[in-house]
């Protein structure tokens, strides 16, 4: 009876953050600058709107909200994976440096006048190539162990940090203030969605199958053993499928704080440390926090736009620090 009780909750909370996922999509394309009645969006659905509200709707708004689920959707899952590949409810998907190497291969791309897609694929390279660094540099005589991991990760990023430091310095005055937008979150110009998309459905393929390994390795390394579990295999698997899925974060928009951190920890409140639910629910719930944060971006100093992860950090800093209140 219990084992039922609990399917139905878990069920019922997965279809409320489907139905409030869509529904902020939805929501999205009314919110902006430019204001649209739901006259105005069933005109541009049946093909008689005028050119303007048919570009704001499947060229700006729609994408738009797109990139923001896809883009809070992967930090919410690689926040769940590294919060279980170092045993850390605080961990964040960055804490590795590969939000750094993204940046600055970004801000590298933008420094020599090169386009969004060129910004995009610069941002994904450069996360890739600090996630294979990290990976060889924690390989020690003793093997690749967790604490190594961590400390060859913050140095990357205090290395990337300095980089980043040297490349605005050097940068015209008039190149500075999309970097730094950029830097903060930014949503507001369009991206290929595609790979993000590809990269999310990759990922949450990858990840669901883990799951009841991710259930045993809380408990530590001697019971996930003595199970059967491959840990260094399982361990590494994790470090890439969340390096992955933060590169594609960041290749689509930037550097957005809290949700990795702040999400699968309210929802770990929520559901408990089965990963079966834990996952597809923070992938959900992260998606619909940063279409929400995306939207007061859009319109709290309208028509001026703010960078989306000066909304998350309003809402996670906050969040977070209730959270760990309630939960010590």
């Amino acid at each position: 009876m219990i084992i039922k009780t609990q399917f139905y909750n878990h069920f019922t909370l997965l279809a409320g953050l489907l139905l409030l996922s869509g529904l902020s999509i939805i929501l999205s394309i009314f919110v902006g600058s430019a204001s649209l009645s739901i006259a105005d969006v069933f005109d541009v659905l049946l093909g008689d709107a005028t050119p303007l509200h048919q570009a704001l709707i499947y060229d700006l708004r729609l994408p738009r909200a797109f990139v923001a689920f896809a883009t809070g959707a992967m930090l919410s899952i690689a926040g769940v994976l590294m919060q279980a590949l170092l045993r850390n409810p605080l961990a964040d998907p960055y804490v590795l440096g590969v939000s750094g190497g993204a940046s600055f291969a970004a801000l590298l791309a933008m420094l020599f006048g090169l386009g969004t897609i060129a910004i995009t694929g610069s941002a994904f390279l450069g996360a890739l190539l600090s996630i294979f660094t990290v990976f060889l540099l924690a390989q020690g005589k003793g093997g690749w162990t967790i604490s190594r991991l961590l400390l060859t990760g913050v140095v990357m990023a205090a290395g990337w940090g300095a980089m980043i430091s040297f490349v605005l310095v050097i940068t015209p005055p008039d190149q500075i203030y999309s970097m730094l937008f950029w830097l903060m979150g930014d949503l507001s110009f369009s991206r290929p969605l595609l790979p993000g998309l590809i990269i999310l459905v990759i990922g949450l393929l990858l990840t669901l199958p883990l799951c009841r390994q991710l259930n045993v390795l809380i408990w530590g390394d001697a019971q996930a053993s003595s199970l059967g579990i491959n840990t260094q295999r399982l361990r590494i698997t994790i470090f890439f499928l969340a390096s992955l899925l933060t590169a594609g974060a960041v290749s689509l928009a930037g550097g957005v704080g809290f949700v990795g951190l702040v999400v699968p920890h309210f929802m770990r409140l929520l559901v408990g440390n089965d990963h079966r639910i834990l996952v597809p629910a923070s992938a959900l719930a992260g998606a619909i926090l940063l279409i929400v944060a995306d939207m007061v971006a859009r319109t709290a100093f309208a028509p001026q736009q703010i960078p989306v992860g000066v909304i998350t950090a309003f809402i996670g800093v906050p969040m977070f620090l209730y959270l760990l209140r309630r939960s010590t």
